[in-house]
C-alpha cells in the first residue's frame, strides 16, 4: 500500500535549497510518483516550504504548485514525520535540535552545526531519541565517484598509495560581476569559509573510498580580502576563500587537496580526484572517470630541451557508464526516505557528520598554529 510522508523543508529560499534538494530532488521525486520501496510500494512526500521571508517563501510555493508553506517552523513540524534543513549554517543547530526534541527524522545539509561540540550534541540527541538521521554526502552519489568506488571495490588499484584532489573556480568578487555564491560564504561570523564548507565532503570522500583520516596538515587563506554583496556593498572576507591539505589515512594512503574560490580552472571539470595505485590509475570528475592500468602504462622520458610529443591524455581509457546515474541529491533522498520507512538508521548520519567537523576544526588548528595534527576517533 502507498503511503504519503510530509516533509518540512526549511531553507529552500537559499541557493542549494531551491536548486538541488527542492526543484531536483523533492519535486523531481513527486513527479515520479514517489520513492519506490523494496516491496514494490511507493512513498509520495507532501512537501511544506519553510522560510523566514514569507514573501519569498510564498512565491516559491505558488511557482511550483504547492498549497503548504509557512514561516512558523515549530507548529509546522506538527503535520510532518521529515525536517529538512538547508539554513545558513549558523540557525541549523537550534532548528535541528526543535526538530529531534519534536521527535522528527532530520535530514540536513552540511555542516550540521558551526563546532565539533555542536555536532557531537546532535547526534546524541538524535541517538538517544531513535530517530533516523542524515546529512547531505551528495559526493558520493556522482557518478564520477561511483565508478571510481567501483574501481576501489574491484581491486583495480592494487595498493593505493595517494590521492590528489582539485576543487575550485574563480568566484567573482562582486563589484563588476556578481558574485556566484552568497556573501556570507566569504564571512566568518556568518559560519562562512571554504575549510569548514569543503573538508566536511573531503572527509566523507576520503573516509567511504579510501580509509579514515589519521592527521591533517592544511594552510587556510583569505587571497581575496575584499568582496561586495548582493546589494552591491563593499565588505570585508573574513573567511578563508583556499585551503591546501595534506591528509594522512589511516591505510597509509596520502592525500593531497587544493581547494579554492580564487584559482580559475584548466581542468576537465570543477573537481577531479587522482589516485594511484601499485597495480593503475585513475582521475574522476563529477561524471566522468579515466584510467590508465599498470599493464598499459607509458614511458615518458624527461628532456627539456624537447617539446614533448606525447598526447598524455590519450593515453587513458574512459570506464563506461555500465547504468544510468541519477541526480546525485535525488538519490540521496530516495535513500534516506527508504530507510526512515524501514526504521533503519541512515548510513550517512549525524556521526559522520561530526567527523568532517572533527577534519574542519583540525585543518583550522594547523593551519594557525602551523604544525600537524592528529584526529583520534570520536566516543
Amino acid at each position: 500500500m502507498n503511503q504519503t510522508i510530509g516533509v518540512l523543508l526549511n531553507g529552500v529560499t537559499g541557493r542549494m535549497g531551491y536548486r538541488q534538494h527542492l526543484l531536483r530532488s523533492v519535486l523531481a521525486i513527486r513527479e515520479q510518483g514517489g520513492v519506490v520501496l523494496p516491496d514494490g510500494t511507493r512513498a509520495q512526500l507532501e512537501p511544506i516550504l519553510a522560510g523566514r521571508n514569507a514573501g519569498k517563501v510564498k512565491e516559491l510555493a505558488d511557482r511550483h504548485g504547492l498549497t503548504s508553506w509557512t514561516t512558523d517552523v515549530d507548529t509546522a513540524l506538527e503535520d510532518v514525520q521529515i525536517y529538512f534543513d538547508a539554513q545558513l549554517t549558523s540557525a541549523r543547530e537550534p532548528a535541528v535540535q526543535a526538530a529531534i526534541a519534536a521527535g522528527k527524522h532530520v535530514y540536513a545539509e552540511k555542516p550540521l552545526a558551526e563546532t565539533l561540540a555542536g555536532a557531537l550534541e546532535l547526534a546524541g540527541l538524535a541517538r538517544d531519541a531513535g530517530i533516523c538521521h542524515g546529512v547531505v554526502h551528495d559526493k558520493l552519489f556522482l557518478p564520477g565517484l561511483r565508478k571510481l568506488r567501483r574501481l576501489v571495490d574491484g581491486g583495480f588499484f592494487g595498493r593505493i598509495l595517494s590521492v590528489r584532489g582539485e576543487f575550485g573556480y574563480w568566484v567573482f568578487e562582486g563589484d563588476w560581476q556578481d558574485a556566484q555564491r552568497p556573501s556570507w560564504n566569504y564571512r566568518a561570523e556568518d559560519g562562512g569559509g571554504i575549510v569548514l564548507d569543503m573538508f566536511c565532503h573531503w572527509n566523507y570522500v576520503l573516509e567511504n573510498l579510501f580509509g579514515r583520516v589519521s592527521a591533517v596538515t592544511a594552510k587556510a587563506t583569505t587571497h581575496i580580502p575584499r568582496r561586495w554583496d548582493e546589494q552591491g556593498e563593499a565588505y570585508a572576507a573574513t573567511a578563508d576563500d583556499a585551503a591546501y591539505g595534506i591528509f594522512e589515512l589511516e591505510s597509509g594512503t596520502i592525500a593531497q587537496i587544493n581547494s579554492s574560490w580564487s584559482v580559475r580552472v584548466f581542468r576537465d571539470e570543477l573537481v577531479e580526484f587522482q589516485v594511484d595505485g601499485t597495480e593503475g590509475s585513475a582521475v574522476a570528475g563529477l561524471r566522468r572517470c579515466r584510467v590508465q592500468h599498470r599493464s598499459a602504462t607509458p614511458k615518458p622520458v624527461w628532456n627539456p630541451d624537447l617539446p614533448a610529443t606525447e598526447a598524455f591524455r590519450d593515453q587513458w581509457a574512459e570506464v563506461p557508464d555500465n547504468a544510468e546515474f541519477d541526480n546525485g541529491f535525488k538519490a540521496q533522498w530516495e535513500e534516506f526516505v527508504r530507510d526512515v520507512v524501514a526504521g533503519r538508521q541512515h548510513r550517512y548520519d549525524f556521526f559522520s557528520a561530526a567527523r568532517g567537523l572533527q577534519l574542519a576544526e583540525a585543518g583550522l588548528t594547523s593551519s594557525a598554529e602551523g604544525r600537524r595534527v592528529e584526529l583520534k576517533p570520536l566516543t
